[in-house]
């Protein structure tokens, strides 16, 4: 089966490139210019990609992505910034985007990284599976139903947010550096290691009593993250 990458540019010589080089890669690119049109297109075709600039007319990508995953929509995200905005690409990876490219960037490097996000999720596919519910104290993880509650309040986690936690979870008192959690967690051998530091600072947003003072996820000093509370599997 083809995979769909939807491109959510405004500039038509761009986005032109990025569809021809998708293409000849065995991609079916979408097209959409401005910020109502990429909602309308995200929300029908369900694509496997997405790749959204910050900058739209209409509406920005960023409140595009935040109304997509808003409805659980778990398209890989990959936005796209002008050099500089750096505010806007942590924003992007708060709201749940998986990656940034800054402009100017290689068409090739972007079809690169859309492979890699789609090859992470075949991996996963393929993986041992994992117990189907991992839980330390009040928090429990169902693998299999992608949930996740605390006591009896469910907590919303991002698709990234997830796969993070289930990782953690099943390696208990391991700490993984940065970039171990880039390659298996993101599946990516490349890339800026802050996309980790953000996701690992929402997720003590969600999970932890008191985020400035982490009891599950903390911080392995000048090494890495690690999960730290005693966690039991069934299922």
């Amino acid at each position: 089966m083809v995979a769909s990458v939807l491109v959510v540019e405004d500039d038509s010589t761009v986005s032109g490139v990025l569809s021809a080089y998708l293409r000849r890669s065995g991609f079916d690119p979408i097209v959409a210019t401005d910020g109502p049109s990429a909602l309308q297109e995200w929300t029908q075709r369900r694509p496997d990609v997405v790749i959204l600039d910050i900058m739209l007319p209409g509406m920005s990508g960023l409140e595009v992505l935040q109304r997509r995953r808003a409805d659980d929509d778990h398209a890989a995200v990959i936005v796209l910034s002008a050099r500089g905005d750096e505010e806007d690409r942590l924003l992007g990876l708060d709201l749940g985007a998986d990656d940034y490219m800054v402009k100017p960037f290689s068409p090739r490097e972007v079809v690169g990284r859309v492979q890699a996000l789609l090859r992470r999720g075949e991996r996963l596919g393929s993986a041992p599976l994992l117990p189907r519910r991992l839980t330390s104290g009040p928090l429990l993880l169902d693998v299999s139903a992608r949930t996740v509650v605390i006591g009896d309040r469910p907590i919303s986690l991002t698709h990234r947010e997830f796969d993070l936690l289930s990782h953690l979870m099943s390696h208990p008192a391991e700490v993984f550096t940065k970039e171990q959690l880039m390659r298996r967690v993101w599946g990516w051998d490349f890339g800026d290691t802050s996309t980790v530091t953000v996701h690992v600072r929402r997720l003590r947003e969600k999970i932890e009593a008191d985020p400035s003072d982490p009891q599950l996820v903390v911080t392995a000093r000048g090494a890495g993250y690690r999960f730290d509370g005693p966690v039991v599997s069934g299922g």
